[in-house]
């Protein structure tokens, strides 16, 4: 039963896109196309606008400090990431050494009692 319900949700939820999409398809034709890379038009719009604030006069190197903290924030992310595994790794070793050689003591006193 309230498989049905969701289901019929579902279907009024696509034909409500439907008749939205219908209504807006002229505004949406009317719309100009896009000029050239859509990356270059944003790079061009965020050194306009980087170029209107006043106390930013050389965007450039702004955007150097941007970019060398982002890279140390994320040096530092793989390198924990890196310790962590690095731990997990040995752990697990760890696990399966100490396993292993009680399997082998085991076997061994087996043997001894026959």
């Amino acid at each position: 039963m309230i498989e049905l319900i969701f289901i019929i949700i579902l279907v009024l939820s696509f034909i409500g896109l439907g008749v939205i999409l219908f209504r807006r398809m002229p505004d949406l034709v009317k719309l100009p196309e896009p000029a050239g890379d859509l990356r270059k038009v944003v790079i061009l719009r965020v050194k306009e606008k980087a170029k209107g604030f006043p106390g930013i006069r050389n965007y450039e190197l702004y955007l150097q400090k941007i970019l060398s903290k982002f890279r140390v924030l994320t040096m530092k992310t793989e390198n924990k990431t890196g310790g962590w595994l690095e731990k997990l790794r040995q752990k697990q070793n760890k696990n399966n050494g100490s396993h292993n050689d009680s399997y082998w003591e085991e076997l061994k006193k087996a043997k001894d009692g026959k």
